[in-house]
């Protein structure tokens, strides 16, 4: 999949009507500050589509970008920032629970990780609601750069086991250096065309 174009195209606190609904969806989902956003812009190659910030809790919508015209990004507030009261952590929650709950035309979901660490139990929460929900998803390991090539087997391997997932099944990912974006845009081209051809069969 080439990228062409990507358009930020609305902020929302409810999941509802937007002007490019109806379109395959891919989410990104993981906890905050594990590189969403940066994520996006490096998927996109548009350094400032997707608003950054070295400080966590900067997604607090859900906010919708759209790639070469057909493809709906859903980039989902990070969950388990400890710095937000309470009030706050439940309304992020309603978010995704509604935003889950909503959508129709969510084809995949990329649950992002960060290698460095052992999931938390957000991750672990994450991981069941996705599986019990039934929703299709792969396991990003993000921020690679930090870790030798060498050594990434030996990070990704607890990943794997608190998440009951594949070290093949897992993405590396880099927005600094590109490491997995290749891999990244054909899972993303593999799930959201193979969605359309169903819908013309």
């Amino acid at each position: 999949m080439i990228v062409k174009r990507a358009d930020f195209i609305t902020s929302m606190k409810d999941y509802g009507e937007f002007t490019t609904k109806g379109c395959p969806e891919v989410a990104f989902a993981g906890k905050s500050n594990v590189g969403k956003s940066s994520m996006i812009n490096r998927v996109t190659n548009r350094s400032k589509l997707a608003r950054t910030s070295a400080t966590p809790g900067k997604t607090r919508l859900i906010n919708v970008y759209q790639v070469n015209g057909e493809i709906n990004f859903i980039d989902l507030p990070g969950y388990g920032f400890a710095k937000v009261s309470k009030a706050e952590k439940l309304s992020w929650g309603k978010m995704m629970q509604d935003y889950f709950a909503r959508t129709q035309d969510l084809c995949h979901v990329f649950h992002l990780v960060d290698i460095r660490h052992e999931p938390s139990t957000e991750d672990r929460e994450m991981n069941v609601f996705l599986r019990q929900a039934g929703i299709p998803f792969t396991v990003v390991a993000t921020k690679a750069d930090k870790i030798s090539r060498g050594a990434r087997l030996k990070y990704i391997a607890p990943i794997c086991r608190a998440l009951a997932v594949q070290p093949w099944q897992v993405i590396p990912f880099s927005s600094e250096d590109g490491t997995g974006r290749e891999e990244l845009l054909t899972k993303i081209e593999e799930v959201c065309y193979a969605e359309k051809e169903e819908d013309k069969e």
